[in-house]
């Protein structure tokens, strides 16, 4: 046997011993599903597609074009009950609508945010997106010290002071609409309310100015929205950085990461400088943190940029997206509407600036506000880690599990609110019963968002100029439909034609 021989046969023998080692491992692997299987199976689920894929295939439909995967959970949990079974894969999801469980998960600090999901987030087709930032840290002391450092910035009495700002830039908003509120030129609100909340953050925490309403081109608003398509279409295939078809989109991901990155990494550098040599600096949350991480020694500049990235996003697009749900609603609801302006010219009048005492008096905008929030929550739920068995509403859980926890579905759920799908601010009057446990757009607990009250003041002074303002409805073709692209936001824009209000509608109320 020549050499040429011989080097084939070790060829041959390899590629078989190759094939027998990778059938070995899946067929390990098919076993290893079965055991996932034999240990879960026992919890309440829809049947899956397939006996690998799981449930996969229909969740990978539910979720195309950015449509919403909550509403196949909602259907599910309500065909089988308050606790049921997702599998992908190796993987098991547990999805809990049972309030007594929501209390137990989310009011401790014992039951940690779900690593697998939220490292997720870490990098963003494997590129440092929110990296450990307070969104995502999974180490409940690590995140602990972060949220020390950030709490007196989201005191009340902080955020009074920052009422100037919200005026300043609601009423800058207020003045771009007016020049199109001919009740024919079409205004996409949302793109609007995202260019006034995007200044509005960057503003109070890292001192930057935009001008984004003066048509200041700025890549950041399309940056973001790209980013959060990313975040989309990385839940559903975090693979798809190593598809040719797919990389031109990863690309534009990658960029847009890099530029918000780049832009937190010389605003820091740029704002330690100036500390260092002794000049006035903005208060904002940008030398807040720079100072604080002096004392805390986790407190790297890594971790500063992470949370440079988190307030940057998530500061601006889910007030956005709540206020644009808000006026998309009110366009159909005129009683509302009219209860709502009703409250404005009594409370604010003809003022040009919103005081933290007004926003105290607006019970029916609050009651407005949190019904928006029932029905679309921008952030529609949180997930946990369970690492010890436990027993819900009689099913025993293993360890070992994510349980998902999601305020779109419970609040939407008739078992909760009466005629969930109707629209109804007085379900949150003083008066009524208050939801039990079923009800959490901004999580609960320990690990609650940190800027809801932010959120809410700034989302009350826009709303209570622009009911204040304008009359306005959708334009003809626009939808009251949903889409997913990381939160939840209007599928059409919410595309108004706006008209002045008349004198005699906002009645006599004068400052």
């Amino acid at each position: 046997m020549d050499l040429c021989q011989i080097l084939q046969t070790c060829l041959l023998w390899a590629a078989v011993c190759l094939l027998i080692v990778l059938l070995s491992f899946f067929l390990g692997y098919l076993c290893y599903v079965h055991y996932v299987h034999l240990k879960f199976d026992h919890i309440p689920g829809p049947p899956r597609d397939s006996f690998l894929l799981g449930h996969g295939p229909t969740l990978q439909t539910s979720m195309a074009g950015y449509e919403l995967i909550h509403n196949k959970f909602l259907e599910w949990s309500e065909m089988y009950g308050p606790v049921i079974r997702i599998n992908v894969l190796h993987r098991v999801s547990v999805i809990i609508t049972h309030p007594e469980a929501i209390k137990e998960f989310l009011m401790s600090s014992k039951y940690p945010k779900d690593t697998y999901t939220y490292d997720r987030m870490f990098n963003l087709f494997g590129k440092r997106f929110l990296g450990h930032g307070l969104l995502t840290d999974t180490d409940h002391q690590h995140w602990y010290m972060q949220r020390r450092v950030m709490d007196p910035f989201f005191s009340h009495s902080y955020l009074v002071g920052l009422m100037d700002v919200f005026n300043e830039k609601a009423e800058h908003l207020m003045e771009k609409l007016e020049e199109w509120s001919d009740g024919e030129t079409p205004v996409g609100m949302h793109s609007k309310l995202n260019c006034v909340t995007l200044e509005v953050i960057t503003t109070v925490a890292f001192g930057m100015q935009l001008n984004l309403l003066d048509g200041t081109e700025s890549p950041f608003p399309q940056a973001i929205s790209i980013i959060l398509k990313g975040i989309s279409q990385y839940a559903q295939n975090p693979y798809m950085q190593y598809m040719p078809q797919h990389w031109k989109f990863v690309k534009d991901v990658w960029d847009s990461v890099e530029l918000l990155r780049s832009t937190g990494k010389r605003c820091i550098e740029e704002r330690k400088r100036a500390v260092a040599n002794g000049e006035n600096v903005p208060k904002d949350i940008l030398t807040h943190i720079l100072k604080s991480a002096e004392q805390e020694g986790e407190y790297d500049d890594g971790l500063v940029l992470d949370n440079f990235i988190t307030f940057f996003i998530a500061g601006q697009e889910t007030t956005a997206n709540l206020i644009s749900f808000t006026i998309m609603e009110l366009t159909r609801q005129p009683e509302i509407m009219a209860k709502l302006q009703a409250e404005v010219d009594e409370v604010v009048g003809m003022k040009r600036d919103v005081t933290a005492e007004d926003i105290g008096r607006l019970q029916y905008l609050h009651q407005v506000l949190k019904e928006t929030l029932r029905l679309y929550p921008p952030g529609p739920g949180t997930s946990r880690w369970l690492s010890e068995d436990m027993v819900i509403e009689g099913i025993k859980i293993p360890g070992g599990v994510s349980v998902i926890f999601n305020t779109y579905i419970m609040g939407r759920m008739a078992k909760f609110f009466d005629d969930p799908l109707t629209f109804d601010p007085e379900r949150f009057n003083p008066n009524a019963p208050k939801p039990y446990y079923c009800y959490f757009p901004f999580a609960l607990g320990p690990r609650s968002c940190l800027g809801q009250v932010f959120a809410q003041m700034e989302a009350k002074v826009i709303l209570c100029k622009f009911l204040q303002r304008f009359e306005f409805q959708l334009v003809p073709g626009q939808t009251y439909e949903i889409m997913d692209t990381g939160t939840l936001r209007p599928q059409d824009g919410v595309v108004c034609t706006l008209t002045p209000r008349s004198e005699s509608s906002k009645g006599q109320h004068r400052p």
